[in-house]
């Protein structure tokens, strides 16, 4: 869990790939869940159990649920994201809750795996971020480009020094 606590840190953060990451931060507001489950029944059981606790707990802006025993292979987690949506709308919570994907192998389709704008979604686990779309809604009206803020990362990670990239990002070489 440290691993992630860093890269929301060093990379999310100090690069500013989430402009709306640092108050959730600095504010404490971020629950990360490190999930035990070793199958995709189970990550569902993960899943609904943090919506549930993100329905009771206000003071909780949002959670990493972080899962590395589960999809570590991106086609299939790509895949699973479906049953995740699905699990949103059976439990009537579409519009309340979205989830954000990342991945260590993150790729955007068409794109090379070594791609500079696959970084904008990579994380050292995989790992499902549930926002409120509520609170997504009103971050996005006080920024003065939330349409820009995709570009902006794939200029910034492009432009960045290969080696700097790598090294920020070191668990994308080992889960090869």
């Amino acid at each position: 869990m440290e691993r992630v606590k860093d890269w929301v840190n060093s990379v999310v953060v100090e690069w500013n790939l989430c402009p709306f990451a640092r108050k959730e931060v600095v504010e404490n507001k971020i629950r990360y869940f490190h999930s035990s489950a070793q199958s995709e029944d189970e990550l569902l059981a993960d899943l609904a159990c943090e919506i549930a606790l993100l329905d009771h707990s206000p003071s909780v802006s949002t959670t990493l649920l972080i899962h590395p025993q589960v999809l570590n292979d991106f086609e299939n987690y790509n895949q699973f994201l479906e049953d995740a949506d699905a699990l949103l709308a059976a439990l009537g919570k579409e519009g309340t809750y979205q989830i954000a994907s990342f991945h260590p192998r993150y790729r955007f389709h068409g794109t090379r795996e070594e791609a500079a704008e696959n970084y904008t979604n990579r994380s050292p686990y995989p790992l499902l971020h549930i926002l409120r779309e509520s609170m997504v809604e009103q971050a996005v009206e006080r920024h003065p480009d939330p349409e820009g803020i995709p570009e902006r990362n794939i200029r910034l990670l492009q432009e960045m020094d290969k080696n700097r990239l790598e090294s920020a990002f070191p668990w994308c070489k080992e889960s090869r």
